[in-house]
């Protein structure tokens, strides 16, 4: 394989063919680990465009391994490295959402910053990763919920892993994630812990054929709708929230964000099944109030307070801890 000696020149934006070439040349091995770490070092420190963003992500599409998912199938995901170590707010939202029959494509992996991913607490909950992944597109026509571990559907990042560790910084590849899922979805609530970076990351949405998505950074710096305080919200296509909502927008109490700091995967699973078994509390109302805006994404309903009503239900009938049950079980 030929192998690229000089990587394009980052310090201008590329244009959407110069992206393309880029990426493609990264993730098919014809750049030198070297070029590349310089590259992705001096995108991040210029700034991802949308064009960027969206052709990288374009690129890692072309190279996984996909699944067929039914219609209206949605995911809840973060970009991750918001360092605030919460419990696993999307995971639950994912069950709460599934369990009130809106299919969800969640797709995720282990810890990179915190002390457990959705991977890692959902195996401590008793879900075998690997039959969940062989399985993923079985449980989500059958029970309306997968696991789509990113190792098994982009193999193209495993030569990416060590470089970036090398880069030692955020680069366009942490925000690859959400745009790259192996389901093909078209709606999305994607959250992102640069708010100042909502408004672009939702422009390559729009590029990359979002139907529906809602791009959602807490203040603080979360990667996720902000149990403590406002959240800044960017809509695209068919939904529409405030650009700006709180927790009382749909109804639920505000919580400090450390009410939710998470621990390992023992700790966050264990959280995770109070949750699920009707406790209440900071987790509860941050749960309700994303799992709010999934529903409202989804098209099952139209306010965020009729969204986490309806969320409130599933966990209060104990249909989201039931579906878990039947996911663990599923042969």
């Amino acid at each position: 394989m030929t192998t690229v000696t000089l990587m394009p020149d980052p310090a201008s934006p590329l244009s959407r063919e110069s992206a393309a070439q880029a990426f493609a040349d990264i993730l098919d091995a014809r750049a030198s680990e070297e070029a590349i770490a310089d590259f992705l070092l001096r995108l991040a420190l210029r700034g991802e465009t949308s064009v960027e963003i969206a052709e990288a992500a374009r690129a890692l599409r072309d190279r996984m391994i996909p699944i067929t998912a039914p219609a209206g199938a949605i995911d809840v995901c973060g970009t991750g490295g918001d360092g605030q170590h919460t419990l696993n707010v999307s995971t639950a939202v994912s069950l709460v959402v599934a369990a009130c029959g809106v299919p969800v494509a969640k797709h995720g992996n282990r810890a990179a910053s915190s002390k457990a991913g959705a991977a890692d607490t959902l195996e401590a909950l008793g879900l075998d990763m690997e039959r969940a992944g062989a399985q993923a597109e079985a449980t989500l026509r059958d029970l309306g919920i997968c696991f789509l571990f990113a190792g098994n559907h982009h193999p193209a990042m495993r030569r990416i892993t060590p470089i970036r560790r090398k880069v030692g910084r955020r680069t366009i590849f942490n925000l690859m994630g959400p745009l790259a899922n192996p389901a093909h979805v078209t709606r999305q609530l994607i959250g992102i812990a640069r708010p100042d970076y909502a408004s672009i990351y939702a422009e390559a949405l729009e590029q990359l054929g979002s139907e529906a998505a809602l791009v959602v950074a807490g203040e603080e710096g979360l990667d996720e709708i902000s149990g403590a305080g406002p959240t800044h919200v960017v809509s695209i296509g068919a939904v529409a929230l405030p650009a700006r909502i709180t927790p009382e927008d749909a109804g639920v109490a505000r919580h400090p964000t450390l009410a939710i700091r998470g621990g390992d995967p023992a700790y966050n699973a264990l959280a995770l099944r109070q949750l699920l078994g009707g406790e209440r509390g900071a987790y509860r109302d941050a749960v309700l109030v994303n799992a709010a805006a999934a529903l409202v994404l989804a098209g099952r309903d139209s306010s965020l307070p009729d969204g986490a009503a309806r969320a409130a239900e599933a966990l209060d009938r104990g249909n989201a801890g039931a579906l878990l049950d039947r996911w663990i079980a599923y042969a």
